[in-house]
């Protein structure tokens, strides 16, 4: 899971300030693992089986060590009794149970019992905004208490080697799920009818289009007017960022969102739909749209196109922004929630 986008970055950003004040065992991938820096302070436990399979479950059961807290960054805990004297877990949002239309069977069943069961069984239990907490309570009426820790940018990475040549292209960055809202992100941007304004698309390459068919329709009327670009380095993530005209996010569910504050990390003036957590996570930073609305999105798009100040005046308040939210502070208050169970 430390590969993944949304939790893989929440992962990778939290445990190096961990390591230093717990003795940490990670069940994952070894070979993948041992590329962090901090891996060396670490105990690795191979495992490989697929996330969300019975296969992981047994893994789980068989090879979770003794242990003090035994923490799960996603909703997908051991079933089987493990040797741990206490249980936390991370549920970034309940995706699964809004958009329950849109799942398989198998997946309705599975995602209602774990987030559940992960309720459940943890003795702590941490989200990732207000928003996340209220859907939490409003779909699975638990009486747990929940614990809001905000995520972190890394804002050091995407403020350096800031680039000054700006190119002419609207950018989105993540998956092409339904939920993202990009059919009508691109319905928005035929409205537009620019000439040479190009929208670009970056995310994994794997399942990318397929996530979402009507996006590839969509996509294929505009021709080269739109371009995937699969996945990229960080380092090229960082200039799409800072070269783009503005970032449009406009998805219709986020448990926090990474992406918006990450273009406000890199200068880029920032769009992003009125729903769910983003403008709890966004505040003043942000143009906001009608994410259901097509002509609003366009207009959205026009009017920051076509006003510097505009521009100007969100690249500052993002600059503000992303200093609300830091790994460091993250960690530090998981680190108080894993003290609170140990004492």
């Amino acid at each position: 899971m430390h590969n993944a986008s949304g939790i893989g970055t929440y992962i990778r950003n939290i445990v190096p300030f961990l390591v230093d004040v717990f003795d940490i065992t990670l069940l994952g991938n070894n070979g993948d693992i041992k590329k962090y820096d901090w891996s060396k302070k670490v105990k690795i436990i191979n495992c490989h089986s697929k996330i969300y399979s019975i296969e992981e479950q047994i893994e789980l059961y068989r090879k979770a060590p003794p242990c003090d807290v035994f923490w799960s960054p996603h909703y997908n805990i051991p079933l089987l009794p493990i040797r741990a004297k206490k249980g936390m877990v991370t549920i970034h949002d309940v995706y699964h149970l809004a958009f329950w239309h849109t799942l398989s069977l198998p997946q309705k069943i599975y995602a209602k019992f774990m987030i559940n069961q992960a309720l459940r069984r943890s003795d702590v239990v941490i989200t990732v905004s207000e928003f996340s907490k209220r859907e939490i309570l409003k779909y699975t009426g638990t009486s747990k208490d929940i614990t809001v820790i905000y995520n972190g940018i890394n804002k050091n990475f995407f403020t350096e080697a800031m680039s000054e040549e700006k190119g002419n292209y609207i950018l989105y960055v993540g998956n092409v799920k339904p939920h993202k809202n990009l059919v009508r992100a691109l319905e928005a941007f035929s409205l537009l009818e620019a000439q040479d304004l190009k929208f670009k698309i970056v995310g994994k390459k794997e399942n990318f289009i397929t996530a979402d068919k009507e996006v590839e329709k969509v996509a294929q009327k505009l021709g080269d007017k739109v371009e995937f670009t699969g996945y990229v380095s960080d380092n090229e993530l960082r200039e799409l960022y800072q070269r783009a005209r503005l970032f449009l996010f406009p998805s219709l569910y986020e448990g926090f969102g990474f992406p918006p504050l990450e273009a406000m990390s890199c200068g880029c003036p920032v769009i992003v739909s009125n729903a769910a957590s983003l403008p709890e996570v966004c505040g003043d930073a942000a143009l906001y749209c009608d994410p259901y609305n097509p002509a609003d999105i366009a207009v959205r798009i026009k009017q920051l196109l076509c006003n510097e100040a505009l521009q100007a005046e969100l690249r500052k308040k993002g600059t503000e922004r992303v200093k609300l939210f830091s790994w460091e502070r993250c960690a530090h208050e998981t680190h108080e929630a894993i003290e609170g169970l140990q004492s």
